[in-house]
């Protein structure tokens, strides 16, 4: 068996040592690279002596070196290091899964434009659960469609620096374009004061932010007499880690192309 060659960006932090681990307990792949920012206190270490049982790949901070072996990168790490990754990765025929959040619209364009030159899976988030219950908030928006107010309340740990979440934000855009309508229309980010009447076409957010929740996601679509609440709870970020490794696996026999886990998990 020929195995995936995946490098792992943000190797020293929370989320890239779950994929560190994920991919050396793999069948089908093996770590070929570790990077991160200059500085940090695990360059130069091995990238799975965590675990117990080194994978013989150094944390790197420079790209070239890092990625000199590898066929895939996934990145979880912050817009402005992924965009310079996605740089490298278009130009060099890498093929990336972006689960990084906070892009502006000149970021999403730029992801755009390099799956021209490789294969790319963006989604923020990589959690097989959260991504069917994408698929289940797009049928309930179409059903609930008069008559009920919509409302997304998420929570996260007190760490995460973009709000509201990019799995929020997904979720609003899902819901929206099932109605017909685009998201920056339609969207209420904050409420106080004197507000008025809640205008019945918006999709409103609440965002948490606290202590060490992993990210929990509450659709709430409230009716007269009833609402019905769609909720997706993460207790450890390895779902991110193995739908990520799905997402590796859908990318492998493809050579360019933009996509995403409702791609991957064939839910179009």
């Amino acid at each position: 068996m020929t195995k995936m060659k995946i490098a792992v960006a943000g190797a020293s932090g929370r989320m890239g040592r779950m994929l560190i681990e994920a991919i050396v307990n793999a069948d089908d792949a093996e770590l070929a690279g570790a990077l991160d920012l200059p500085g940090t206190p695990g360059i130069g270490s091995d990238a799975a002596s965590f675990l117990g049982k080194p994978a013989g790949v150094a944390i790197d901070s420079d790209l070239s070196r890092a990625l000199a072996s590898s066929q895939f990168l996934i990145d979880f790490t912050r817009p402005e290091g992924t965009l310079k990754h996605l740089a490298y990765c278009a130009e060099n025929g890498i093929k990336m899964i972006i689960g990084t959040t906070g892009f502006d619209e000149a970021g999403k364009a730029a992801i755009a434009e390099a799956a021209r030159r490789t294969a790319i899976v963006f989604a923020p988030n990589m959690s097989v659960g959260v991504n069917v219950t994408m698929k289940l908030l797009e049928m309930a928006a179409k059903s609930f469609s008069e008559g009920y107010d919509i409302e997304i309340i998420e929570a996260h740990h007190r760490y995460k620096v973009d709000a509201p979440s990019g799995t929020a934000l997904k979720m609003g855009e899902v819901i929206a374009g099932a109605l017909g309508r685009k998201l920056d229309d339609v969207a209420v980010y904050a409420r106080e004061g004197v507000t008025g009447e809640r205008d019945p076409s918006s999709i409103g957010f609440a965002t948490i932010r606290g202590g060490d929740i992993v990210g929990d996601h509450t659709v709430l679509f409230a009716g007269i007499g009833e609402r019905v609440e769609i909720t997706h709870k993460s207790s450890s970020r390895v779902t991110y880690a193995h739908g990520s490794m799905r997402a590796a696996r859908f990318l492998a026999g493809r050579e360019t192309g933009l996509y995403d886990m409702q791609d991957v998990l064939g839910l179009r």
